[in-house]
């Protein structure tokens, strides 16, 4: 299979190409697609490729459009202009391969979406719509609401995208209203539809109004997965994944949600200094021992390192319980009930490694075996530790 990308440079073009060379290169298998070729047009590209791709393609993605023109006239030109080029391109050469057209909510025309953008958008759709019926060809218009994630242009025409750069380089951001509510849509779940469209599983849709109602054999196509949330909520989500390398709590990000989705692509904006960041290490004549990762719900991960013979912990916990994990060196873990003589014992090592777990009203200890080898432990525990509230009491095993 042959597929043509025309904007391939644009934040839409690139996340798409890329995941179609993935494809193409088997680093991702599990589509059940063969490609071939990938023809990338852009703004920058000779009309003579664009007949020779026209030529050879066997599925067109159509992200090519303007945003930001110099004139009103622009969003004509860019938008319906190219899209007629590219059908009258794919017509001369006999080419009746489906087309995907890149439209945008505001094509509906209502409220404060009737402007020359939408009504350029507009255009193409119906340009489109016309080419289907004339040639008999498969057509596929998804109208696009506010996108985001990795490789999206800040201070363009991506709020999301403006946030993300400026939370992370620290510069400000103008709010003007925190309950102005967006309907975004990731680029993950962007492209895993166009996927979906290239194997011919698309899904179809009618509007009611802006909303994309589920109809098979629907006029429009749509990605199911949207998210709808305040500039209030984006800007204190970022707040929190700022401060992360202090607090070292990782917000929740439940799968699928836009948490998840927020932070990978704040992550991409991070500058070479904030890539890496410092960890408090708390270190005596024992060792060290170092907190990793904070959550509100599901508790911390620390490192432990103890120097050869040393032995730590000593303590127990009322309701607190904890995973000892050993991952280099070797060490015996030593647990007993509080209140009786019986003690059991696990010798652990990084050569197998394995969860012990620390029960509640149990005192437990590490104990480092070797004479010249650090031990190494990750330990998790159900909760992050509280000064106020250790639950924590010193007792030998």
């Amino acid at each position: 299979m042959n597929i043509l990308v025309t904007g391939a440079k644009g934040f839409v073009g690139k996340n798409l190409v890329e995941n179609l060379k993935n494809i193409r290169d088997g680093k991702n298998a599990n589509t059940g697609l063969k490609i071939d070729e990938i023809y990338e047009y852009d703004i920058d590209s000779l009309k003579k490729d664009l007949d020779e791709y026209c030529k050879k393609a066997d599925f067109v993605f159509n992200l090519a459009g303007v945003n930001r023109p110099k004139t009103q006239e622009e969003f004509m030109q860019g938008n319906f202009g190219f899209a007629s080029l590219l059908l009258d391109t794919l017509k001369k050469n006999g080419n009746k391969c489906p087309v995907m057209l890149s439209s945008s909510i505001q094509a509906t025309l209502i409220g404060r979406y009737d402007g020359e953008y939408g009504r350029s958008k507009k255009a193409g759709e119906e340009l489109f719509f016309d080419y289907a019926k004339e040639t008999g060809v498969k057509v596929l218009v998804y109208r696009f609401p506010n996108l985001f994630g990795k490789w999206c242009r800040p201070n363009y025409n991506s709020a999301v995208a403006t946030f993300c750069n400026n939370t992370a380089n620290d510069l400000p951001i103008t709010v003007n209203d925190r309950n102005t509510e967006l309907e975004l849509l990731y680029i993950d779940d962007l492209v895993e539809e166009m996927i979906r469209a290239l194997k011919g599983f698309e899904n179809s849709c009618e509007y009611d109004g802006l909303t994309p109602v589920s109809k098979q054999n629907g006029r429009y196509c749509y990605v199911p997965t949207t998210h709808k949330v305040t500039l209030g909520e984006i800007v204190d989500l970022l707040e929190k994944f700022k401060k992360q390398p202090e607090t070292l709590e990782i917000p929740e990000i439940a799968k699928n949600s836009f948490a998840k989705k927020l932070y990978s692509t704040y992550l991409s904006y991070l500058p070479k200094e904030k890539v890496a960041f410092p960890l408090k290490m708390n270190i005596d004549e024992r060792g060290s021992f170092t907190e990793l990762i904070k959550t509100a719900k599901c508790g911390q991960v620390s490192v432990n390192i103890s120097k050869p013979g040393i032995t730590k912990g000593q303590h127990w916990h009322n309701t607190k319980w904890e995973f000892f994990i050993v991952v280099k060196g070797r060490g015996l873990i030593q647990e007993r009930k509080i209140g009786s003589d019986e003690v059991i014992e696990f010798e652990v090592s990084g050569d197998n490694i394995q969860a012990v777990h620390m029960l509640p009203g149990y005192t437990h200890n590490i104990i480092n075996l070797s004479d010249t080898e650090e031990l190494v432990t990750i330990m998790w525990a159900n909760e992050q530790f509280d000064r106020e509230k250790p639950d924590t009491f010193f007792e030998k095993v």
